[in-house]
């Protein structure tokens, strides 16, 4: 009877061990579920000429235990691929953006990566170096992302200037998976 509390003690220290899940993990877990999946969307604030009357559409396309790629279709155009990247304590945020015959565009690659671990619900991206190098207008960029039960949605602001953009993807209603976008490679 004697080692029963010291077992007792043993699983409970066993229960502390193991590594705590982070919002950073919290936020991934939730991305990954929608894995294979595609959504419908609408612009929020920021609309230009490109997505007027246009359908807009985000398919979670590929998941890997560290990286998420999701083409953004707006109407016919397959041009761009949000690519999340996860490292320990932060996610990169990358815009692949290609022309119909699959080569990059000579605006591509541009994003940023979170600072901290972020919300469970929401990570935030500012411009990184390559950004403000390959785009210098965009230096004062900050995108984030957020997700909860029934929404997506992708922002932009330009930190001192009127741009902000927003789309959100209704996650309630699952759409037909969309082509590949241009250029993909599996």
């Amino acid at each position: 009877m004697k080692y029963i509390p010291f077992i007792a003690l043993l699983i409970s220290l066993n229960g502390f061990a193991q590594k705590p899940i982070t919002k950073l993990d919290s936020f991934w877990t939730a991305l990954q579920q929608h894995c294979g999946k595609a959504y419908e969307g609408i612009i929020i604030s920021g609309a230009t000429a490109d997505f007027k009357d246009k359908q807009l559409v985000m398919y979670v396309k590929a998941c890997e235990e560290n990286r998420i790629r999701i083409p953004f279709n707006v109407g016919d155009n397959r041009s761009r691929t949000w690519v999340l990247t996860k490292k320990k304590s932060s996610i990169t945020l990358k815009h692949d953006h290609r022309h119909e015959d699959g080569s990059e565009d000579t605006v591509t690659q541009y994003g940023g990566t979170s600072t901290n671990e972020g919300f469970s619900n929401m990570q935030i991206f500012p411009a990184d170096l390559q950004t403000q190098k390959t785009i210098p207008a965009a230096a004062s960029n900050v995108w984030w992302i957020t997700i909860n039960d029934s929404s997506f949605t992708y922002n932009l602001r330009r930190i001192g200037s009127d741009r902000l953009f927003t789309v959100s993807f209704n996650l309630k209603q699952p759409i037909e998976t969309q082509l590949a976008p241009w250029g993909w490679k599996d």
